[in-house]
This record gives structure tokens, sequence and C-alpha cells, in this order.
């Protein structure tokens, strides 16, 4: 009857153990001080065609802008009105990668970062404009995080400057279920999607070529094998937990 006892609480410390995650597998940016300092890469977003821009032009001359800065029209009841002022202009990047500005028609601006887009639409306006300057906004940058996080969904992005580590501290970090090792990040390019794989318990994280994000980016966390097996046999696990927690106080009961 000891032996038998002995028996299940080996079972059940095993149990224990095996649904605990290893440091290795949970500790973020191992043997970070071998790096030292990266360079920082670039990190400013591509534009890519359904990208949402606004776009104001300025210059020394403010009557000379004003063909350049239509008003946005508007409904008030029944009737077509314009603003009194001018307001930031939205441009959506068309399938072919261009977008119909005033007076300088169409630009190609996919493929090109937003401050890339400014020198452009500058350098045309000289002709027009007196030392012009334009301020440009990317209206859509969002990231999705998916699986094994604590918060999934899509985050909205007010800055250019975006990481993985970012979009996983707005998902409010990983769960202990979560395969840090493996992070997929899904990205959409000219030439189609691309799959990158990144370990977050690496310092490696941070040469990714992946590692700043770029709009519409998917970040997919996989599961564990814990979380893979508790999903499929968690009735069953349940079932023998409870079972072998009933029999170790049964036989301890008898051996008193």
């Amino acid at each position: 009857m000891k032996v038998l006892y002995n028996y299940c609480l080996l079972i059940l410390v095993i149990g224990v153990f095996y649904s605990c995650a290893p440091r290795k597998n949970l500790v973020y940016f191992q043997g970070i001080e071998k790096h030292g300092f990266n360079e920082l890469k670039d990190y400013s977003p591509i534009l890519k065609p359904d990208d949402r821009l606004s776009i104001s032009v300025s210059s020394i001359d403010y009557e000379a802008t004003k063909p350049f800065n239509l008003p946005v029209a508007a409904f008030s009841g029944n009737q077509l009105t314009t603003t009194s002022t001018p307001q930031l202009q939205t441009y959506l990047i068309g399938k072919d990668g261009m977008i119909d500005f005033p007076k300088l028609g169409m630009l190609k601006l996919s493929g090109l970062t937003r401050l890339e887009c400014v020198n452009l639409i500058e350098k045309k306006l000289e002709k027009y404009l007196q030392e012009p300057q334009v301020v440009m906004k990317l209206l859509n940058f969002s990231v999705s995080v998916l699986g094994e996080v604590s918060s999934p969904g899509i985050k909205s992005v007010t800055r250019e400057r975006y990481t993985i580590l970012d979009a996983i501290a707005a998902a409010k970090d990983l769960t202990v279920y979560g395969k840090r090792k493996n992070i997929l990040v899904v990205r959409e390019t000219e030439e189609g999607l691309t799959y990158n794989r990144i370990d977050l318990t690496s310092a490696e994280v941070f040469n990714s070529p992946v590692y700043y994000l770029q709009q519409n980016d998917v970040v997919y966390v996989e599961p564990n094998k814990p979380r893979i097996n508790s999903s499929t046999n968690s009735s069953t696990n349940g079932i023998i937990i409870s079972s072998v927690s009933l029999l170790l106080t049964i036989i301890s009961i008898t051996l008193r």
C-alpha cells in the first residue's frame, strides 16, 4: 500500500513540474550583456497601396497655398458646405501606388517613406510656392496582435517608431503559455506577403529585420505544448488529477 502511495505521489509531482515552463523559455533578451550597443536601423514605415494620408501645405505666401489645401466638404442638414479654414487633406494611395494631388497631378508615393514623400512634394511645389513646407501623416498605422497574449486585437499606432516590443506591451505581454522563441510576423510588401520569426528570449531580437513594425503587420504568438495539451485534454487531465488526489487521500487515511 505504501508503494502505491509513493507511486501516486510521484505522478502528481511530475504533473506539476511538467506544467511549469523552464526559465530559459520565459526570460527575455538572454545574453544581452555580450551584445553591447547595436546601431539603430531606419524605422520609417514604407507607404503602401490603401494607406490613407493627411497632407497640408504651407508657405511664406498664405494665399498661394490655398489651391493645395482645398476646403473639406461637409454636409449641414441637406446643404453641402465647406469649412472656413483649410483642413488637413486626406489622400488614399491607390492600387497603382499613386495619389491625385491638387495641381501636381498623379504622384507615385508607394514604396517611399513619409520623409521621402515630403521631399518629393516640396520639390514639385517649388515651381508654385516660395519655401514650401509639407506636413504629412500616416492615418491608418495599426498592427494586429494575435494568439497567446493577454489582450489580443488591433493596436492603433500614433508614431512612426513602433517595435515588436511596443506591440507586445500594447497587448499586455505574452501569457505563460506563449512561445517566446517562435513569434511570427506577417508583413505585406509590394512583392507579396513575407513571414519572419522572432525569438524574444535572445538578444538577437534587436537585429531582426522586423524589429521595427510596419503598418498592417500581424504578430502571432503560438501556444506552447502545455497550452495545446490542456485545450485538447483539459477535462481528462482534470479527472486524472482529481482521481489521483482522492486516491492519495484514501491511502493516507488507510495508512494511519
